[in-house]
């Protein structure tokens, strides 16, 4: 099992053939200390990537690096920006066709997002496709092909924005990519425009909160959709694209399932970019509708911000009613499983300067439960992406922030940022079985068979970044640095070496 923490990026290789279990090797990268004071979004890290016998991940200072998986040792380190002006790597890197794929994070301090690749073998840059900027530089040519009329056009990475706003117009690319193999193409997001004070930027602020379609050979892009127009609320386009072959409307689709934080669930057609389906995953008050023949939201005039000016009821908040945290999908059921938020936001907004390096935001707020002080902040839902509805949901009293894993067994696990540790019924949603952890849980469960040929799944339970927001909330649970692993078939498990059988659920391995 690899392990990376966020900012020192330690990687740790803890080998499952032992008890306990040990640590087979330690690399420290020993990342610039700078970071820490340019990362918008606490000094958090969202994954990494293995190939080619290399353990691929981001560093908070805007390295890449890779490490021999064997033995720990650096295999290569590619410097891919500059800290000094803002830009960070949170981003879990991503590798497909002998490419990694890495996308910067800094939306909040006006950087100009944009997202490389790298040769696998070496680290070597072959491309980077910017967010805002020139066709050039976006990497938009004649074949370039968006599904809806207000996406055509020329250059408009700079024509939908006041004249030369778009340098510090962010777009940064710091959630996670996907990749259809058939037809050899990318698909991921990008976020808010900056500042986040939209008027300072009149304009739809393309591409931003958008997503997009590219040739991960040489980069160019091959269509794009924005989810919302002008962003005013920071809620970004950066969450997951799940790549899903359906039926819709009795027609068998090739399709991509979006949870934006703007509370809409998209079912995009993947080869082209025309929204399918899109429809509200969880209560929303930003937007009275969906064009769906236009592509676009509608917007409540009520709900955008002015500068000075106090809105006492926002939702959902800047980061939306999911954030970055991937779903899971059980071909059995047909559905998504969604770790999902229930707040709101009062909104008030200032002009600001842009000053490298430093916050270019602009946005003040707090947030609170849809349904007031008592409350619930989040819960578990299974989605049909076929129809666009909800079929369920397991209210919880805190965020779910950590992302989902579902079994082939129907399992569904999950944590909260209380504690919890769950596992649900795929087809019911009754919970089966809870352990309280150490500490809230925002890392993402995975399963995996055993040197022993046994199931486990295992979950780091820590929480950091957005889910700070509950700080002063009785129950917030906000320790970490632990690393849970239960069996999932039921039996009792040893946890070391000359130790007695533990209960079913107990922890088989702490680090």
């Amino acid at each position: 099992m690899y392990v990376v923490t966020p900012y020192p990026n330690t990687a740790y290789a803890l080998d499952l053939s032992k008890p306990g279990p040990s640590i087979k090797w330690k690399f420290d990268p020993n990342p610039s200390p700078q970071a820490i004071g340019k990362a918008c979004c606490d000094a958090v890290i969202r994954g990494w990537a293995y190939a080619d016998g290399k353990l691929i991940y981001n560093m908070l200072d805007d390295h890449t690096v890779a490490v021999d998986a064997a033995t720990g040792k650096q295999a290569w380190r590619t410097a891919m920006d500059d800290v000094k002006h803002g830009v960070t790597l949170t981003q879990s890197a991503f590798v497909a066709d002998g490419k990694v794929f890495v996308g910067n994070s800094g939306g909040e301090m006006g950087v100009n997002g944009w997202l490389a690749a790298l040769d696998v073998a070496t680290g070597k840059e072959l491309w980077r496709a910017h967010a805002v900027g020139s066709d050039k530089d976006v990497r938009i040519d004649n074949t370039f092909k968006p599904y809806y009329d207000w996406m055509k056009g020329k250059d408009l990475g700079i024509n939908t924005w006041p004249s030369g706003a778009w340098d510090t117009g962010a777009g940064a690319s710091w959630g996670f990519v996907s990749y259809d193999e058939k037809t050899k193409t990318l698909y991921y997001g990008t976020s808010n425009p900056g500042p986040r004070v939209p008027v300072q930027r009149p304009g739809d602020n393309l591409w931003t909160s958008a997503m997009f379609a590219r040739d991960p050979e040489t980069g160019m892009a091959k269509w794009a959709y924005q989810f919302t127009p002008h962003d005013q609320w920071d809620y970004d386009g950066v969450n997951e694209a799940v790549l899903l072959d359906m039926p819709i409307n009795g027609k068998m689709r090739h399709t991509l399932v979006h949870f934006d934080r703007n509370t809409y669930a998209y079912t995009i057609d993947r080869n082209t970019g025309e929204v399918l389906l899109a429809n509200n995953f969880a209560y929303q008050n930003w937007s009275t509708g969906f064009d769906m023949k236009t592509g676009r939201p509608t917007v409540d005039p009520a709900r955008e911000p002015k500068p000075g000016v106090k809105i006492d009821r926002v939702c959902p908040p800047d980061i939306g009613q999911k954030d970055w945290e991937p779903p899971a999908f059980n071909p059995n059921t047909g559905l998504l499983y969604v770790g999902v938020f229930n707040i709101c936001m009062g909104l008030t907004d200032h002009e600001v300067s842009y000053i490298a390096g430093t916050p270019y935001d602009g946005m003040e707020m707090e947030r609170f439960s849809v349904d007031g002080p008592d409350g619930n902040w989040g819960g578990l839902i299974a989605w049909d992406p076929a129809h666009g509805k909800k079929i369920w949901e397991v209210p919880e009293k805190f965020m779910v922030m950590s992302g989902v894993i579902a079994t082939a067994s129907n399992l569904i696990f999950y944590g909260t940022t209380d504690g919890w540790f769950r596992a649900v019924d795929a087809w019911t949603g009754k919970v089966l079985w809870s352990q309280k952890l150490g500490s809230g849980i925002i890392g993402q469960p995975i399963t995996y068979m055993g040197p022993d040929h046994r199931q486990y799944v295992a979950v780091a339970a820590g929480v950091g970044g957005a889910a700070m927001v509950q700080k002063d909330r009785p129950g917030f649970l906000p320790r970490g640095n632990t690393i849970y692993v239960f069996s999932v078939d039921g039996d009792t498990i040893q946890t070391a070496a000359d130790t007695a059988p533990t209960p079913v659920g107990a922890v088989a391995a702490q680090q």
